[in-house]
């Protein structure tokens, strides 16, 4: 008998595992994580300018803090390329993605909202977003 339970718990136990696992959809929500501008800025866009050619309905919030915010200033540019952020934010902020920057950074380097691209919204902390949105509302987490 104990032979019999135990696998019938086996068989219930992947039963519910394969009703759990199903594969990526339309629907999914990431988080996309800047703490450097430099180093993110661009290749950041650019990633998820690329995730919503493939999956377009994802729900995507970039959430900026420290250095990371900078891309996100008005009139900010890639230090490399020259390449001027404003058009590619307008373009995934159109397709549904918020920009979140953090005033816990902004109160640090004296900067004000004004001086931010319009398309940037503000979370009270970068980081303390971050974990609400994976813990809270399980979203994925990238770090471009």
């Amino acid at each position: 008998m104990n032979g019999l339970w135990i696998m019938l718990r086996r068989a219930l136990l992947a039963l519910a595992l394969c009703l759990g696992a199903t594969p990526a959809f339309a629907g999914d929500k990431v988080v996309y994580h800047f703490d450097d501008a430099g180093l993110q800025g661009l290749k950041g866009l650019r990633n998820i300018r690329n995730h919503l050619d493939v999956a377009p309905d994802t729900k995507i919030v970039a959430v900026a803090h420290a250095d990371g915010v900078d891309f996100l200033l008005e009139g900010a540019k890639d230090p490399k390329s020259g390449a001027d952020y404003a058009p590619l934010i307008s373009g995934l902020k159109a397709a549904g993605v918020t920009f979140e920057v953090c005033e816990i950074t902004m109160k640090r380097r004296n900067l004000k909202k004004e001086q931010f691209n319009m398309d940037a919204d503000f979370t009270p902390s970068g980081v303390v977003r971050i974990t609400e949105l994976q813990a809270r509302e399980h979203y994925a987490y990238i770090k471009p």
